[in-house]
């Protein structure tokens, strides 16, 4: 059964769609980080690195459901044989067997908010030839500075993920900051990609944040400031990401992550209680 969070009437489930290692060294993927930090972050985050010190990362989405209403999903995994991310991720994925035993029916989510367009998270969005959304109910919900930006990060996009979801009338481009319903906000988060956003969840007191690539390892948990490799634009990451995080310390927010060994992490971090002298 996919592990789940509450806040209030809202679940969020993980959905593993599947998992392996990266396809370079992790000092390659993050190099100006230090043995100081990769200790602190396989302390913080041990199933991330393998025994020969590979970088092993799942591929998530989350499912966003209040009470037994309609569901959001936040990003589209890996995809089926054949999807964009088969060259270098571990197609296929199995997100529909994931929904199934958290008992969602793809007809039942009316809205998928992408976070990014990089092939991973797209691809159970659009399948089939010729290409048809996946999920035949919802409104895909993409920043405008992604969709601009489509061509420049993958050739491919515009004819198959943007068009077939422009004719089915599916395709939602939303402009900045964006509240879906009170308690689910939209918040842009450039750098990793030109229109990267991430997605706030408010319940009560409860808060969580499902950063998509806003952070990718536990390494910039530990530094903020330490750029990964595959980021489009480093500088406007860095600030996307210390800036959050910052504000978000003020307050204890779980985040939801796709690709940290476990799907949710408290932050600020919870710090290790020290032995009491007897």
């Amino acid at each position: 059964m996919p592990l789940s969070r509450t806040l209030g009437s809202i679940t969020v489930t993980a959905l593993t769609d599947g998992e392996g290692a990266f396809f370079q060294p992790r000092a390659e993927a993050f190099p100006h980080a230090t043995a100081a930090h990769w200790q602190e972050a396989d302390r913080r985050d041990p199933t991330s690195v393998t025994a020969d010190g590979q970088w092993w990362l799942p591929f998530r989405s989350f499912a966003i459901r209040a009470g037994d209403g309609p569901v959001t999903l936040v990003d589209a995994g890996i995809g089926p044989a054949g999807a964009p991310a088969a060259s270098w991720a571990p197609v296929p994925g199995r997100l529909p067997a994931e929904l199934a035993a958290a008992g969602i029916d793809p007809a039942e989510v009316d809205t998928v908010v992408l976070t990014h367009l990089h092939s991973d998270h797209i691809g159970w969005a659009v399948t089939g030839t010729p290409g048809r959304p996946y999920f035949p109910n919802a409104s895909y919900l993409l920043q405008r500075a992604e969709l601009d930006a489509a061509e420049t990060l993958d050739p491919g996009l515009p004819a198959g993920l943007v068009a077939p979801l422009r004719a089915a009338g599916q395709l939602r481009v939303v402009d900045g900051e964006t509240s879906l319903t009170p308690a689910v906000r939209l918040l842009p988060t450039p750098g990793h990609t030109p229109g990267h956003q991430s997605v706030l969840l408010t319940a009560a007191d409860e808060r969580m944040l499902l950063t998509g690539d806003l952070l990718v390892h536990a390494v910039q948990l530990v530094d903020p400031n330490l750029s990964y490799a595959h980021e489009e634009d480093p500088k406007a990451a860095r600030l996307s990401r210390t800036n959050l995080l910052r504000t978000l310390s003020a307050t204890p927010t779980l985040l939801a992550t796709p690709h940290l060994g476990t799907p949710f992490t408290p932050w600020p971090p919870l710090t290790p209680r020290r032995p009491q002298p007897r």
